[in-house]
Protein backbone atom coordinates (compact mmCIF):
# COMPACT_ATOMS: atom_id res chain seq x y z
CA UNK A 1 0.00 0.00 0.00
CA UNK A 2 2.86 2.18 0.71
CA UNK A 3 4.22 1.96 -3.13
CA UNK A 4 0.50 3.22 -3.87
CA UNK A 5 0.50 5.86 -2.16
CA UNK A 6 4.18 7.32 -3.19
CA UNK A 7 3.11 6.69 -6.50
CA UNK A 8 -0.30 9.01 -6.00
CA UNK A 9 1.38 11.64 -4.32
CA UNK A 10 4.27 11.61 -7.14
CA UNK A 11 1.55 11.85 -9.44
CA UNK A 12 -0.50 14.41 -7.70
CA UNK A 13 3.43 16.22 -7.27
CA UNK A 14 3.29 15.96 -11.39
CA UNK A 15 -0.23 16.75 -11.43
CA UNK A 16 0.76 20.06 -9.76
CA UNK A 17 3.71 21.32 -11.24
CA UNK A 18 1.72 20.60 -14.89
CA UNK A 19 -1.25 22.37 -13.17
CA UNK A 20 1.92 25.35 -12.09
CA UNK A 21 2.93 25.44 -16.03
CA UNK A 22 -0.50 25.29 -17.55
CA UNK A 23 -1.39 28.62 -15.15
CA UNK A 24 1.56 30.20 -15.85
CA UNK A 25 0.64 29.40 -19.86
CA UNK A 26 -2.53 30.46 -19.43
CA UNK A 27 -1.76 33.48 -17.54
CA UNK A 28 -0.88 35.30 -20.80
CA UNK A 29 -3.36 34.10 -22.68
CA UNK A 30 -5.99 37.34 -23.03
CA UNK A 31 -2.58 39.40 -24.44
CA UNK A 32 -1.87 36.66 -26.49
CA UNK A 33 -5.70 36.70 -27.75
CA UNK A 34 -5.59 40.60 -28.10
CA UNK A 35 -2.32 40.48 -30.11
CA UNK A 36 -3.17 37.66 -32.12
CA UNK A 37 -6.63 39.43 -33.37
CA UNK A 38 -5.64 41.13 -36.12
CA UNK A 39 -7.61 44.15 -37.30
CA UNK A 40 -7.53 43.82 -41.29
CA UNK A 41 -6.91 47.17 -43.13
CA UNK A 42 -6.96 45.82 -45.96
CA UNK A 43 -8.34 42.92 -47.85
CA UNK A 44 -6.53 40.99 -50.51
CA UNK A 45 -9.00 40.27 -52.83
CA UNK A 46 -8.61 38.05 -56.14
CA UNK A 47 -8.31 40.01 -59.80
CA UNK A 48 -11.43 38.39 -60.88
CA UNK A 49 -13.65 40.03 -57.85
CA UNK A 50 -11.91 42.95 -58.78
CA UNK A 51 -12.40 42.78 -62.45
CA UNK A 52 -15.99 42.84 -62.26
CA UNK A 53 -16.71 45.21 -59.54
CA UNK A 54 -14.99 47.55 -62.57
CA UNK A 55 -17.07 46.40 -65.21
CA UNK A 56 -20.19 46.98 -62.97
CA UNK A 57 -19.22 50.22 -61.82
CA UNK A 58 -18.53 51.08 -65.82
CA UNK A 59 -21.74 49.85 -66.87
CA UNK A 60 -23.26 51.95 -64.09
CA UNK A 61 -21.20 55.05 -64.75
CA UNK A 62 -21.08 54.60 -68.86
CA UNK A 63 -24.73 56.36 -68.89
CA UNK A 64 -24.41 59.26 -67.22
CA UNK A 65 -21.33 59.60 -68.38
CA UNK A 66 -23.48 60.20 -72.44
CA UNK A 67 -26.31 62.13 -70.91
CA UNK A 68 -23.54 64.23 -69.39
CA UNK A 69 -21.81 64.65 -72.56
CA UNK A 70 -24.84 65.00 -74.47
CA UNK A 71 -25.82 68.53 -72.21
CA UNK A 72 -22.49 69.79 -72.55
CA UNK A 73 -23.09 68.96 -75.98
CA UNK A 74 -26.04 70.80 -76.92
CA UNK A 75 -25.20 73.77 -74.12
CA UNK A 76 -22.27 74.13 -76.66
CA UNK A 77 -24.44 74.37 -79.49
CA UNK A 78 -26.39 76.62 -77.97
CA UNK A 79 -23.79 78.92 -76.75
CA UNK A 80 -22.48 78.82 -80.85
CA UNK A 81 -26.45 79.35 -82.00
CA UNK A 82 -26.73 82.52 -79.40
CA UNK A 83 -22.99 83.42 -80.82
CA UNK A 84 -24.16 83.69 -84.21
CA UNK A 85 -27.30 85.10 -83.16
CA UNK A 86 -25.05 88.11 -81.64
CA UNK A 87 -22.80 88.76 -84.30
CA UNK A 88 -25.83 88.19 -87.32
CA UNK A 89 -27.55 91.32 -85.18
CA UNK A 90 -24.25 92.99 -84.61
CA UNK A 91 -23.83 92.99 -87.99
CA UNK A 92 -27.00 94.22 -88.96
CA UNK A 93 -26.50 97.13 -86.32
CA UNK A 94 -23.40 98.11 -87.90
CA UNK A 95 -24.98 98.52 -91.49
CA UNK A 96 -27.96 100.59 -90.11
CA UNK A 97 -25.67 102.49 -88.41
CA UNK A 98 -23.21 102.79 -91.74
CA UNK A 99 -26.54 103.46 -93.29
CA UNK A 100 -27.78 106.10 -91.82
CA UNK A 101 -23.99 108.37 -91.49
CA UNK A 102 -23.76 107.14 -95.26
CA UNK A 103 -25.85 107.82 -98.29
CA UNK A 104 -29.75 107.95 -96.60
CA UNK A 105 -28.78 111.36 -94.77
CA UNK A 106 -27.18 113.03 -97.38
CA UNK A 107 -29.79 112.13 -100.00
CA UNK A 108 -32.82 112.83 -98.03
CA UNK A 109 -31.04 116.69 -96.88
CA UNK A 110 -30.75 117.01 -100.59
CA UNK A 111 -34.21 116.46 -101.60
CA UNK A 112 -35.37 118.97 -98.83
CA UNK A 113 -33.23 121.13 -99.97
CA UNK A 114 -34.10 121.06 -103.54
CA UNK A 115 -37.76 121.54 -102.61
CA UNK A 116 -36.92 124.15 -100.56
CA UNK A 117 -35.46 125.57 -103.53
CA UNK A 118 -38.16 125.20 -105.69
CA UNK A 119 -40.15 126.94 -103.14
CA UNK A 120 -37.87 129.92 -103.78
CA UNK A 121 -37.77 130.23 -107.52
CA UNK A 122 -40.73 131.80 -109.18
CA UNK A 123 -42.00 129.04 -111.50
CA UNK A 124 -42.92 127.86 -108.06
CA UNK A 125 -46.92 127.53 -107.66
CA UNK A 126 -48.35 128.36 -104.76
CA UNK A 127 -46.59 129.78 -101.54
CA UNK A 128 -43.45 128.95 -100.24
CA UNK A 129 -45.16 127.73 -97.00
CA UNK A 130 -47.17 125.24 -98.92
CA UNK A 131 -43.61 124.07 -100.01
CA UNK A 132 -42.06 124.38 -96.73
CA UNK A 133 -45.29 121.82 -95.31
CA UNK A 134 -45.08 119.52 -98.61
CA UNK A 135 -41.15 119.30 -97.56
CA UNK A 136 -41.82 118.85 -93.69
CA UNK A 137 -44.66 116.43 -94.67
CA UNK A 138 -42.06 114.18 -97.07
CA UNK A 139 -40.18 114.33 -94.02
CA UNK A 140 -41.77 112.93 -91.72
CA UNK A 141 -43.32 109.94 -94.61
CA UNK A 142 -39.49 109.36 -95.10
CA UNK A 143 -38.99 108.69 -91.55
CA UNK A 144 -42.17 106.68 -90.84
CA UNK A 145 -40.81 104.51 -93.80
CA UNK A 146 -37.70 103.80 -92.39
CA UNK A 147 -38.86 103.13 -88.79
CA UNK A 148 -41.39 100.36 -90.39
CA UNK A 149 -38.64 98.80 -92.45
CA UNK A 150 -36.65 98.53 -89.34
CA UNK A 151 -39.86 97.04 -87.58
CA UNK A 152 -40.05 94.38 -90.76
CA UNK A 153 -36.79 93.52 -89.99
CA UNK A 154 -36.86 93.11 -86.70
CA UNK A 155 -39.84 91.00 -87.32
CA UNK A 156 -38.06 89.12 -89.62
CA UNK A 157 -35.48 88.49 -88.10
CA UNK A 158 -37.56 87.37 -84.55
CA UNK A 159 -39.25 85.13 -86.76
CA UNK A 160 -36.14 83.54 -87.86
CA UNK A 161 -35.12 82.69 -84.27
CA UNK A 162 -38.41 81.36 -83.08
CA UNK A 163 -38.09 79.02 -86.30
CA UNK A 164 -34.82 78.35 -85.10
CA UNK A 165 -35.82 77.31 -81.54
CA UNK A 166 -38.84 75.33 -82.43
CA UNK A 167 -36.37 72.86 -84.69
CA UNK A 168 -33.75 72.77 -81.86
CA UNK A 169 -36.64 72.02 -79.65
CA UNK A 170 -38.50 69.03 -82.27
CA UNK A 171 -34.59 67.97 -82.34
Amino acid sequence: LSASVTSLRSSLSLLDSSISILDSGISDFPRLKKVLSSTRHFELTPSSTLSSAQASLASELAPAITTLLQRSEQYIAKLERKQNNLAARSELLEGRLEGKDKGGGVRRQRSLERLVRRAGTPNGTGGGREQEERALRLKSLRQKKERLGYAVERLTLQSQQRQRQLRMSVA
